[in-house]
């Protein structure tokens, strides 16, 4: 699996986590959410960088012009519910795209143990197309996992892309071993540490829970 780590580089994007992180500014939620929107939008940025595209002739006023437009199929998937900004800032830029959505959520099983349950999905076939499947939180990595095992029934896409906002090294090991080799995974920051409940650490947080109030638990 290709990691591109966005966070190692030097740009605007590190003051969107930084404000994330912030328990002094993460408290407001239209912010949090504005923020992981313009992380989603950087993300998306990035990896277009990567897609194939056509060379074709634009007329304008004055003339023709020749542009290069992206050539594939792109569908977006977000994990519900803390994927929805970052599937909206997606979505800025791949304004043409189709959408997936599909629920995941941690069904605690004890203190520190927890499974990780897929409800609903919705999404059009995926064959032959571009996948972004979006969470911004990859802690352990099995949420992407299960996910992905549920989106097989949907089609085989040509390519898969992962974006996602904050990860643990734990958890990118563990995806690359369950996704295919030419996946590529485009993540504003990387934390070194998982808690003993699977929190990444530092990290910021319930993602969820900042971006639309906390939930009861299952």
């Amino acid at each position: 699996m290709q990691v591109n780590n966005l966070g190692e580089q030097q740009s605007i994007l590190n003051k969107f986590i930084s404000e994330l992180r912030d328990v002094s500014v993460q408290s407001d939620r239209m912010r949090f959410r504005r923020n992981i929107e313009r992380i989603g939008e950087v993300l998306g940025y990035e990896l277009s960088k990567s897609l194939s595209y056509n060379n074709v002739d634009i007329k304008t006023p004055l003339g023709t012009s020749k542009c290069n437009i992206p050539e594939e199929d792109v569908v977006i998937c977000s994990i519900l519910r803390a994927g929805l900004p970052l599937h909206q800032g997606l979505l800025n830029y791949f304004d043409g795209a189709e959408n997936t959505f599909i629920s995941a959520y941690r069904h605690q099983v004890s203190e520190t143990e927890f499974e990780i349950k897929v409800e609903y999905l919705a999404s059009p076939s995926l064959d032959n197309k571009i996948l972004i499947l979006a969470d911004p939180m990859l802690a352990t990595g099995r949420s992407f996992v299960n996910v992905y095992n549920a989106l097989k029934s949907m089609g085989t896409p040509k390519e898969i892309h992962l974006a996602s906002v904050i990860g643990s090294e734990q958890g990118i090991a563990h995806i690359a071993e369950h996704f295919p080799e030419d996946t590529k995974l485009w993540i504003a920051t990387v934390d070194k540490e998982l808690n003993d409940k699977g929190y990444i650490v530092p990290g910021l947080g319930d993602a969820g829970d900042l971006a639309y109030g906390i939930k009861l638990q299952h």
